[in-house]
């Protein structure tokens, strides 16, 4: 329970890695303010949290349009306390398509859930992390950014790659407070993302070969556990990784091997 005392938010808390990285940090103490758009979900992973004997609150909330950092701290506050880790595990692929033939709402919708809401969750808590001398910040990023560009995705690719830039930025900014902020890559997981991107892949043709490609490897290999990502969560907000800050990190054993970030 070394995290007894500590508040937690984690987004897209209601399913997926959102949901196992909300779980992992319930069971190391801390309380956990749960958001995502689906109330529902929220709902099934507090009932999983407080059966297990941990404190959760389920936040519904859509952060591509709640755009105040003030009041989505003082609905945090009001719910459990001030919070010393944020979790941003919301993530959406967006549109599969060529430039040319993406449509344009969707599109920006990528960039508002995979790179805007996390600015905005950390522009509303780290204020108070650095206040209180302690703090970690976790952005679930991807490997695709660290890749040669393929066709069709874009948003996705687009949106992950300012989200690790944000986070560097961040961390430079934080350097010595007690606070630290990474990009972490959780693994080829069988998410609901996955299915999404495979149900795409297959209705376009070629451009779309790399991601039929990895489907089917994510498929044939049953894809990384997810419980790998919650285990590089714990380790991030335990003491021996205080001075882990602006890096790229990995998770232990997956299928796929580090590659070069930065």
């Amino acid at each position: 329970m070394k995290l007894k005392d500590k508040i937690a938010v984690v987004t897209g808390a209601g399913r997926g890695l959102g949901r196992s990285a909300a779980l992992r940090l319930a069971s190391l103490g801390a309380g956990i303010v749960l958001i995502a758009r689906s109330e529902a979900q929220l709902r099934e992973t507090a009932v999983l949290i407080t059966a297990a004997g941990g404190r959760a609150v389920p936040l519904p909330m859509d952060l591509t349009r709640e755009l105040s950092p003030d009041r989505l701290r003082g609905a945090v506050e009001s719910a459990l306390g001030p919070p010393a880790i944020l979790v941003n595990a919301a993530g959406l692929f967006g549109p599969l398509a060529l430039v040319r033939d993406s449509d344009p709402q969707a599109w920006i919708e990528a960039l508002m859930v995979n790179t805007v809401a996390p600015y905005v969750t950390c522009r509303a808590f780290v204020g108070g992390m650095i206040d209180a001398g302690w703090g970690r910040i976790i952005n679930v990023s991807s490997a695709a950014t660290l890749l040669a560009p393929s066709p069709v995705d874009s948003a996705y690719g687009t949106s992950k790659a300012a989200l690790n830039q944000f986070t560097r930025h961040l961390a430079a900014e934080i350097e010595g407070t007690g606070v630290t902020a990474n990009v972490i890559h959780p693994g080829d997981v069988k998410t609901d993302m996955w299915t999404d991107i495979s149900a795409k892949a297959e209705r376009l043709g070629p451009e779309a070969a790399a991601y039929k490609n990895w489907a089917g490897w994510v498929e044939t290999t049953g894809g990384d556990d997810p419980e790998k990502a919650a285990d590089l969560v714990a380790r991030i907000v335990g003491e021996e990784a205080a001075g882990l800050n602006g890096q790229f990190l990995w998770i232990e054993n997956g299928l796929r091997q580090p590659l070069v970030s930065w």
